[in-house]
């Protein structure tokens, strides 16, 4: 078993991927996997991504049967895993070289997640500026939906949090991610790293960039968020039914962006 499980869900990124391969084979902490699952990329970028791995035995490819979505293939990351602590890394993505150790250290007997500020960059993985809505947030809230985005990457976790959890769901073709960070968020606490440990890529064909995208997005946010509400026990938002809330997502960006939150926005 090792320390750490690196888990990267893959279709047809290799151009990209080889800076993610160059940021993890960099890391200073090395007792880690790296779990790559093929959801059937239509080029040829599975088979180099093999051939530039394979003379290194921390690197796990998998392929899936068919073609299943992102919550298929992240959810089979974690379940082909054998590392202690999991943190997903897209393949269009990287890490900074402390990245590992940094979240490692900060894995305690009482957390069961870190994530850290990130780094926006450009095509080129440029940095250009953070993330300005990453922040510590309160542990234990019911009414905690990460609605802002508060907790992202690097978001590393207990694979014995995720375990009590009933898993992502494999249906999501987005906000998989989401879905992850919240039912994690009912078993125990997030620690924030204030320092940025993740490189995260502006490009045309990203989910947040593409405009074809964001209204599927939403509507599995939407989705995620009402899972949320049912685990949680919670009928009532705001003194509304949430069964009559026609954009959730929308409702409680409305409703929480009070003057408190926008304060702590600022100062993050």
């Amino acid at each position: 078993m090792k320390n750490f499980s690196v888990l990267i869900a893959h279709y047809n990124n290799f151009e990209y991927f080889k800076d993610c391969y160059s940021s993890l084979i960099k890391q200073t902490f090395t007792d880690f996997e790296v779990i790559i699952v093929d959801d059937c990329s239509t080029d040829d970028s599975f088979e180099k991504i093999t051939k530039l791995t394979e003379k290194d035995e921390r690197f796990r490819l998998f392929k899936n049967e068919k073609n299943s979505g992102v919550g298929f293939t992240k959810r089979k990351c974690i379940d082909m895993s054998s590392g202690e602590i999991c943190g997903f890394v897209d393949p269009d993505d990287a890490l900074v070289e402390n990245a590992i150790e940094i979240s490692l250290k900060n894995h305690t007997a009482n957390n069961v997640v870190t994530y850290s500020s990130f780094t926006l960059c450009d095509n080129n993985l440029q940095p250009q500026r953070t993330f300005a809505h990453s922040r510590a947030i309160k542990n234990g809230d019911k009414n905690f939906f990460n609605i802002f985005l508060e907790a992202n990457h690097f978001f590393t976790f207990k694979k014995s949090a995720y375990n009590k959890t009933s898993g992502i769901n494999p249906e999501l073709t987005s906000a998989v991610d989401q879905d992850l960070y919240l039912k994690l968020y009912e078993t125990g606490n997030f620690t924030f790293i204030k320092e940025p440990l993740y490189l995260y890529r502006l490009h045309a064909n990203g989910v947040s960039q593409d405009s074809s995208k964001k209204i599927k997005l939403n509507e599995n946010w939407g989705i995620v968020i009402l899972d949320t509400l049912k685990r949680r026990k919670i009928e009532k938002l705001y003194g509304k039914n949430i069964y009559e809330i026609p954009s959730l997502p929308a409702f409680l960006k409305t409703k929480q962006n009070n003057l408190i939150t926008k304060l702590l926005r600022k100062l993050s």
